[in-house]
């Protein structure tokens, strides 16, 4: 009796366990929001102003600046804003819409507003710093743009410098789009309004820190989210 008692001591306790255990995973795999909605907390501004004595981690003209918890970005100046943290394995998820004003030299009728979100950028802040571009261009949602010397897989090739995505889901002007950029190991998959529009494998970095681009036009992010996929 006494040793039946124990075997089911025993198999509470592992039970119980494994239910922590299962419960502490879940907890990991929660979005963590990586804008607060308040303020560029647990965020770098890198500007080269034109004025080599202004520093570049200051923002006299705000282009980076909080409104109604969506960060306005006026394009004045081109620069970023990136994480203090790096991250691998997971789904980066944010919306992105654009605004009217564009800035010289891209201020041009035709000319494609342009940003970016660069993932696992790594080494020193620089424009552009060593980074996987997913691209934030009109009509172009989903590139990829290696940066820095950085290089990646698609359909068995090797691309050192842009690779195109495959699908056109960018939504009209002014209206807000999802874009979930999935880092999985040395994979990455581009995902627009939920469609996989550019897949890659074999990326020359897996880990890094992430990267909102100024480029010259105004854009707007919310949202700005990350799913950890496993211990890192």
């Amino acid at each position: 009796m006494r040793s039946t008692r124990l075997v089911a001591t025993s198999l509470a306790m592992t039970f119980s366990l494994l239910a922590s255990s299962s419960n502490i995973a879940a907890e990991a795999k929660k979005p963590v929001a990586l804008f607060n909605g308040k303020d560029l907390a647990g965020w770098t501004i890198f500007i080269p102003h034109k004025d080599k004595l202004q520093p570049t981690n200051t923002d006299p003209k705000s282009v980076f600046k909080v409104e109604d918890a969506v960060i306005h970005v006026s394009g004045e100046e081109f620069g970023a804003i990136t994480t203090e943290k790096s991250y691998a394995n997971y789904r980066l998820k944010l919306e992105v819409k654009w605004g009217d004003k564009k800035w010289p030299p891209r201020d041009q009728k035709k000319t494609q507003r342009d940003s970016g979100v660069l993932v696992h950028c790594v080494g020193p802040d620089k424009l552009w710093t060593k980074s996987i571009e997913c691209q934030i261009q009109e009509r172009d949602f989903g590139d990829f743009y290696l940066v820095g010397g950085t290089t990646i897989e698609v359909d068995g090739k090797l691309v050192k410098d842009r690779g195109v995505r495959t699908y056109d889901a960018e939504k009209p002007h002014g209206e807000w789009n999802v874009v979930e950029v999935l880092c999985e190991g040395d994979s990455i998959t581009n995902i627009i309004n939920g469609k996989v529009v550019n897949a890659g494998k074999k990326a020359s970095e897996s880990k890094g820190r992430i990267l909102l681009q100024s480029e010259g036009a105004e854009v707007f992010f919310r949202n700005v989210e990350l799913t950890p996929l496993g211990s890192d």
